[in-house]
């Protein structure tokens, strides 16, 4: 019988470290009784993973010495499409072609409910689960998840967002510092390329009252623009480039119309203000907004975005914001997969594909937990085509269709 429930899904993080976690993960690919001959294919890690998915054949005698129902727990439909475009899809295709039946794994959506997602959790464990794969709606529900799963001696894997309890909980995601750091960086070589001049910056971050992804980029984004970690920052500051800074504010729970309400006021109250940086594209096509109304043209005042969505890469295009961090969400898909079923075949997972650790923000309650982390790539109109319209990530039709030909053309984009 198959058990899958295609959805969407949120995205949410933490702090990371960059020590390798070898030790906190017991070593490399020893075989246990329960995994009878099967062995970790050599050299596995995170750059093992590709969008042909032929990785994940090799895998095929962990799956079968494992034992149990592989779950996966997606959060929501409604704060990224990403989830129910794409994260569903590559996770099944994942579980597929490491050899899984279709009994064997299960995918269901909490549909933004706490009660839901713990619900589905402990509904694989009756079912046999003997490893999970969730993206927590929050750290309360994460670590509720990981409490009754470790009870029933169930492995644990946070994909996407980070769990920060318990001895035998992983992390799979991009590197979010890196995020913050890619989006800092496209800012910067925005401003000089559309030689604005004089810039007074307003920092639009993302829910960092509930999402410790949101402060990870901020910090990334912060080191690279400002020289400093702190999130968020408080005006008035300069930095060695000459760039001001006007305000900082958090968007509480990511909601993109509070962001352009944010926005809007700041921009009345400061109309000096001449550069942006936003968290991901959804603020960034807010701030947009607010920009068009009030007739600033393109090319004037930069933003930037994380997600690479189909709406950002028209505002690049376009010429309204400078650029997107792209993660391709195969490799995530495939990463988290290759690493449940390792630890469902009780195998130690190798360092190379555990290659760092993940720890809470100053101030909230956890202990570091060991990572598995992919490289993210910034995106703009140079490289489109090579990347997320090659991935078809982003529908080439519908995007030269909501920008017109000329600008398709120009960033050698064929609908």
């Amino acid at each position: 019988m198959r058990f899958i429930r295609i959805s969407r899904v949120a995205r949410y993080g933490a702090v990371l470290g960059v020590a390798a976690v070898a030790a906190a993960c017991g070593g490399g690919g020893t075989s246990s009784p329960s995994s009878g001959g099967a062995s970790i294919p050599a050299g596995l890690s995170v750059k093992s993973f590709d969008a042909s998915f032929s990785v994940m054949s090799s895998l095929k005698g962990l799956t079968a010495a494992g034992k149990g129902l592989g779950g996966v727990i997606l959060p929501d439909t409604t704060s990224s499409t990403r989830y129910g475009n794409f994260d569903a899809p590559y996770l099944m295709k994942a579980f597929t072609s490491a050899g899984y039946s279709s009994s064997d794994f299960k995918i269901d959506n909490a549909q933004g409910s706490d009660a839901t997602e713990l619900a589905d959790a402990q509904s694989d464990v009756t079912l046999g689960a003997t490893v999970l794969v969730f993206d927590p709606l929050n750290s309360t529900v994460g670590a509720q998840i990981q409490s009754y799963a470790a009870a029933h001696g169930v492995a644990t894997i946070s994909y996407d967002r980070a769990t920060f309890t318990g001895s035998n909980t992983y992390y799979v995601s991009f590197d979010n510092v890196q995020v913050g750091k890619l989006i800092g960086q496209g800012f910067v070589d925005c401003v000089t390329a559309w030689s604005v001049s004089n810039p007074q910056v307003f920092e639009l971050d993302g829910g960092e009252d509930t999402d410790p992804n949101a402060v990870s980029f901020a910090q990334g984004y912060n080191s690279v623009i400002w020289g400093s970690e702190t999130t968020p920052l408080h005006p008035p500051m300069t930095n060695s480039k000459g760039y001001t800074l006007v305000g900082d504010q958090i968007t509480p729970g990511w909601t993109n119309s509070t962001g352009g309400t944010i926005f809007q006021q700041q921009f009345t109250a400061h109309s000096n203000i001449n550069a942006t940086v936003e968290a991901n594209d959804g603020l960034g096509n807010a701030v947009i907004t607010v920009l068009k109304n009030s007739g600033v043209a393109a090319k004037k005042i930069p933003t930037t975005g994380q997600d690479a969505t189909l709406q950002g890469m028209g505002n690049i295009l376009q010429g309204y914001q400078c650029g997107s961090v792209y993660k391709p969400i195969y490799l995530e898909a495939q990463d988290a997969v290759a690493l449940a079923t390792i630890l469902r075949a009780s195998k130690t997972p190798p360092s190379a594909l555990v290659n760092s650790t993940t720890k809470p923000p100053s101030g909230v309650a956890g202990t570091q937990q060991p990572a598995s982390l992919l490289t993210p790539m910034w995106v703009d109109v140079s490289n489109m085509a090579s990347t997320v319209i090659k991935d078809k990530f982003v529908d080439a039709a519908a995007l030269c269709s909501a920008v017109g030909a000329s600008a398709c053309s120009a960033a050698h984009i064929t609908p």
